[in-house]
């Protein structure tokens, strides 16, 4: 995480004894990534976090991967899920994934169960209503338009608030999500070419502190799912301080970065994950140059596909292509792809582009799940051969 946060009681060296009212200590918890070799948060438990009453194999709900093929440019329109009564968690649909990275989405109404994903990262983007994501560390409140990361093996539950369901797109990875490295010094400050800083962040504040017994939790592992039965709720932190821990970011405080001439899309890149990256395109003063054409020229990444997701405003690249709010495109490496017929010619002479989308490049090709084909816009390959 970028910076060291310390939240609620904690003593003033660490690894020595802190003790509760009735004498008794509390317990440390370290939590870190990469053995002891990288970041790491220390949490100090009124019950020992290692208690567990019960475990027993769990089946969630069983998704399929298939490739693109035949290899083609592909349009989802995430809001022909939409289903009631799911939570955000086991409730999402996957869209898209590979061995690094699955794609889900989901409009959850309902509050999730306790979840630790110990295979990776999770970063989830809020793209309408408001959420309450709990965890030893505290609460985060995230609404639309917020990212928020949750650490690997981070036990939280993520509980809708508000009148509406929250939509979320999900992106799981299979190791960790932070900022570019390129955005960072050595020592881990954001560096002044960063479109967001420190002052952009959000982490927790205040313990939340649940005096419960005997409470489930479900497991993602590298083996499978386990449901365990803990002795205590794992939500009993008096405190903890360090660099890991969940946090949000709203890409409403993405400042970006923009030129003379149209921009490539790592101007736009937010966080990197294993194997990919993840880029947002915001609102923004576009190509000043006399002869600028402020929409993308035609290109092939010959090592990646890109996703983008549509989350508000006109995309103007995609106009004519029936892309719509919620909508997502899958551009495959082996395709070239660009604008639409017409668009180049109409962004000539603009200056501004109102547009909001987040995307996911990956360096491996990335599969359709079953919930793609649910969705998918069987039309959108053969558009560019239309006329504006």
């Amino acid at each position: 995480m970028p910076y060291y946060r310390s939240v609620g009681e904690v003593p003033r060296k660490r690894h020595t004894q802190f003790r509760q009212p009735d004498g008794s200590l509390y317990a440390e918890e370290l939590m870190g990534q990469e053995g002891f070799s990288s970041d790491s948060s220390l949490l100090y438990h009124r019950h020992a976090p290692t208690a567990i009453l019960a475990a027993d194999e769990f089946a969630p709900a069983a998704f399929t991967r298939a490739p693109n093929l035949p290899l083609k440019p592909r349009h989802l329109r995430t809001h022909k899920l939409d289903t009631g009564g799911v939570d955000p968690i086991l409730g999402r649909q996957y869209l898209l994934a590979n061995d690094d990275v699955r794609i889900g989405y989901v409009l959850a109404d309902q509050p999730s169960p306790l979840f630790r994903d110990a295979t990776g990262d999770h970063c989830l983007y809020v793209e309408s209503g408001t959420l309450r994501v709990e965890s030893p560390f505290g609460v985060l409140d995230v609404v639309a338009g917020d990212y928020v990361i949750i650490p690997t093996s981070t036990i939280h539950r993520l509980v809708p608030t508000g009148d509406q369901p929250a939509r979320l797109l999900t992106i799981e990875a299979s190791g960790h999500i932070g900022p570019p490295k390129r955005y960072l010094s050595v020592r881990g400050q954001f560096l002044e070419h960063s479109p967001y800083c420190e002052r952009d962040v959000r982490g927790p504040d205040a313990p939340l502190l649940v005096d419960d017994e005997e409470v489930e939790v479900l497991v993602r592992h590298r083996r499978g799912w386990t449901r365990y039965v803990y002795a205590n709720h794992p939500f009993d932190v008096v405190g903890w301080d360090g660099h890991l821990y969940p946090w949000a970011f709203s890409i409403h405080d993405f400042e970006p970065i923009t030129g003379r001439i149209h921009q490539p899309p790592p101007v736009h890149q937010t966080f990197q994950g294993p194997n990919f990256v993840i880029c947002s395109f915001v609102p923004r003063k576009v190509d000043y140059h006399p002869q600028s054409i402020p929409v993308p020229y035609n290109h092939h990444n010959v090592d990646s596909d890109e996703m983008l997701f549509y989350t508000g405003g006109n995309y103007e690249a995609r106009r004519g292509s029936g892309i719509e709010q919620g909508s997502i495109s899958l551009h495959p490496s082996g395709f070239t792809h660009g604008p639409q017929p017409g668009a180049a010619e109409r962004s000539i002479g603009a200056d501004y582009f109102d547009e909001l989308a987040v995307m996911v490049d990956t360096f491996r090709p990335l599969d359709l799940c079953d919930a793609a084909s649910n969705c998918e816009d069987e039309g959108y390959a053969w558009t560019w051969a239309r006329s504006a």
